[in-house]
């Protein structure tokens, strides 16, 4: 059984910062990407950042320059450095990986998510 956790959300004031983090547990032969979405109250789950294996990246406009994504594959972790928080970051963040089982089986585990809000 795999399982993802996440941590480090929190209550943080505009233009602070916060390290989101999430580790892997369980039998896991590989991940493949790594992500982290969030989902605002009323609003459906949107893509923050993601990570391949081999640590290329992709972000959200809205986060581009403020948001920084990483992974330690030997720790099956990935982490989310938020700088410059807004009020509008607020929401539950989740980890999302793809993890392979074989060579034709993959599938996406999510996190049970964290909050993070920002007052202004």
């Amino acid at each position: 059984q795999v399982q993802l956790v996440e941590s480090g959300g929190g209550l943080v004031q505009a233009g602070g910062s916060l390290r989101l983090s999430c580790v892997a547990s369980g039998i896991i032969p590989r991940i493949n990407d790594m992500a982290w979405f969030r989902q605002a109250p009323g609003k459906q789950r949107q893509l923050v950042a993601q990570i391949t294996r081999g640590g290329n990246t992709n972000y959200a406009e809205s986060v581009k320059g403020r948001f920084t994504i990483s992974r330690d594959n030997a720790k099956n972790a990935v982490y989310l450095q938020m700088n410059g928080l807004k009020p509008e970051d607020t929401a539950v963040y989740y980890c999302n990986a793809n993890i392979q089982a074989s060579l034709l089986h993959n599938t996406y585990y999510w996190g049970q998510g964290t909050q993070v809000t920002v007052s202004s």
